[in-house]
């Protein structure tokens, strides 16, 4: 008799225990620059794996950049940044053709989606126009330019930031498009020791090589391989009912005037593998889903006027309805 409800009889563990023992120590690298953000490394890497993107809400100089330059460096993958500014033209993101006079001839600028990593800082800042763009190639994964479609080679994440305190001069991304995001991951300042080691090690550093410690851990062959092992992670129809039943949770609440689509339940199921995948476990338990609810559905609900003035947040609406819904007894 199986012990465990939720994992299937016939789960292969071999292909997720290698996995888990991969994605470790890519942590471990990736927690020799990011001190103090055990949660946002994990939210991040999950996002990774479940092959998402991420829009990633904090104030400046949280090491942003820094985690997406490291997170890349452990696969041997690229990495690009675009500072979003109100100036910014869909071609500064995609890239556009340029008449070379010598061969008489138009020639591709790729433009910085043409990554593995992509930091779209502040992009708010950028016009609807210049957001679609990007959100265009966060869906498709692939740009056209003068009629020729170009696909970008995998693996590609986009991890959007947001100030949440500076909104003047910003254009708020539509319901719609803060949907494509898996996650929306918060990221806070460090506790009092972590940071006084991070500004220790900054000021013991040449400028511009804080990661240079960072070791190649795969390649990015190993991290496509991961992500269709994370998509093999086997799920009983139990727990992608309680996945389901959260998202519509979010439709009925009289908190909440804007629910999560089934879209919702998809990240629902996603990072939940992921997360399973991350604890060495080859299926998913409702745990794992419970888990992965305030980050994959903070930013697809909205809520009501009434709500919102007395003061609560999104958080606390949210985990107040997962402790509603009653989720599989084992």
């Amino acid at each position: 008799m199986n012990p465990d409800p939720y994992a299937p009889a016939a789960s292969v563990t071999a292909p997720v225990n290698r996995l888990a023992e991969l994605i470790q120590q890519m942590r471990e690298q990736v927690r020799q620059v990011i001190l103090g953000q055990e949660i946002v490394i994990e939210q991040v890497i999950a996002a990774l794996l479940a092959g998402g993107h991420v829009l990633l809400e904090g104030k400046p100089g949280l090491g942003k950049t820094h985690l997406v330059t490291t997170l890349a460096k452990t696969f041997g993958g690229a990495s690009a940044r675009i500072q979003f500014t109100p100036d910014l033209m869909p071609s500064d993101v995609t890239g556009f053709r340029l008449f070379d006079m010598k061969s008489q001839t138009f020639q591709l600028r790729q433009g910085p989606v043409f990554t593995n990593l992509l930091l779209a800082d502040e992009i708010n800042r950028a016009p609807a126009k210049t957001q679609s763009a990007l959100l265009e190639v966060m869906q498709e994964q692939q740009v056209t330019i003068d009629g020729e479609t170009l696909k970008l080679a995998p693996p590609f994440m986009t991890l959007a930031t947001q100030n949440p305190v500076e909104h003047e001069g910003t254009y708020p991304l539509p319901e719609a498009q803060l949907d494509r995001f898996i996650m929306k991951v918060l990221i806070d300042y460090p506790a009092r020791e972590a940071e006084c080691e991070i500004v220790i090690r900054a000021a013991a550093e040449t400028p511009g090589r804080a990661d240079s410690g960072v070791n190649v851990i795969c390649g990015p062959a190993e991290i496509i391989a991961a992500q269709q092992a994370v998509a093999a992670v086997e799920i009983v129809p139990e727990v992608v009912a309680y996945a389901v039943a959260l998202a519509q949770a979010t439709r009925e609440s009289r908190s909440i005037s804007l629910g999560a689509g089934t879209r919702g339940a998809i990240g629902l199921v996603r990072i939940g593998k992921a997360f399973a995948a991350l604890d060495g476990r080859g299926y998913v338990t409702p745990d794992d889903i419970k888990r992965a609810a305030l980050p994959v559905l903070r930013h697809r609900v909205q809520l009501t006027p009434e709500i919102a003035i007395s003061g609560q947040d999104v958080d606390e609406v949210l985990l107040a309805i997962v402790e509603s819904v009653p989720a599989p007894r084992q």
